[in-house]
């Protein structure tokens, strides 16, 4: 462990996330692997747990309001974005980022990034991060079922979580030839725990739906079965 004379190597680490973890998971797009190399995950975390940045764990972003945001695992995250076949032209969607990690990755591999985030504090932590790392293609807007700022179709939407209901909404957000990309509720799985990442995609008047590999995580609210999700 690093002493307070010893300050922690983040640039290390995060090549040892990118070779330990990422590679080994299959993720084989080099585009993909250099935005990981290139974005400080460490810049994304509080404080308190900037050490564990670079762990192969999920992450519990807290507010001091006591609202959470689940910061994907890595390996999840760059599996998830090499599934979405990211073109160096597409206009993006990323819903539920959190303080925008995964919209700084997007944005090292797309034209322009929209962060859809409504926790309050996290929207304001990520428009500083995006600021602090010159990321001018990225815009952030609040709340998840807001429709302000939010106008225009998208090449790619990718959701940091796992959904049950409520998508239809974002899948007439695609453009042609669009992909959604978000962890599905395996609904007969009895823990409640297992999903699968799956991708919809979008041709013309017709669709298709692709498993990808399974994940878990979190229901985000406004994809569970309680809930809906309006733009």
């Amino acid at each position: 462990m690093p002493t307070q004379d010893q300050p922690v190597d983040f640039a290390t680490q995060r090549q040892t996330m990118v070779d330990c973890q990422i590679r080994t998971f299959d993720v084989t797009d080099q585009n993909v692997v250099t935005s990981f190399l290139d974005v400080p995950r460490e810049n994304f975390v509080p404080g308190a747990l900037k050490n564990l940045a670079y762990s192969d764990a999920a992450l519990d972003l807290r507010t001091a309001q006591g609202e959470i945001r689940h910061m994907l695992a890595p390996m999840v995250l760059a599996r998830m974005v090499q599934g979405a076949a990211v073109q160096s032209g597409d206009r993006i969607l990323d819903v539920a980022g959190g303080a925008g990690y995964s919209a700084a990755i997007l944005a090292g591999l797309a034209r322009e990034v929209v962060a859809l985030e409504s926790i309050p504090s996290l929207a304001s932590m990520a428009a500083r991060n995006f600021a602090e790392l010159g990321l001018k293609a990225i815009s952030v807007c609040a709340p998840l079922d807001a429709s302000e700022g939010v106008s225009g179709l998208f090449a790619v939407i990718l959701i940091n979580g796992t959904v049950e209901a409520g998508l239809e909404p974002l899948l007439a957000k695609r453009a042609p030839g669009g992909r959604l990309i978000a962890i599905e509720k395996v609904s007969a799985d009895r823990s409640g725990k297992a999903g699968r990442v799956t991708r919809f995609e979008k041709f013309g008047k017709d669709a298709s739906r692709r498993v990808l590999f399974e994940a878990s995580a979190p229901i985000l609210a406004p994809f569970s079965r309680h809930d809906s999700f309006v733009f």
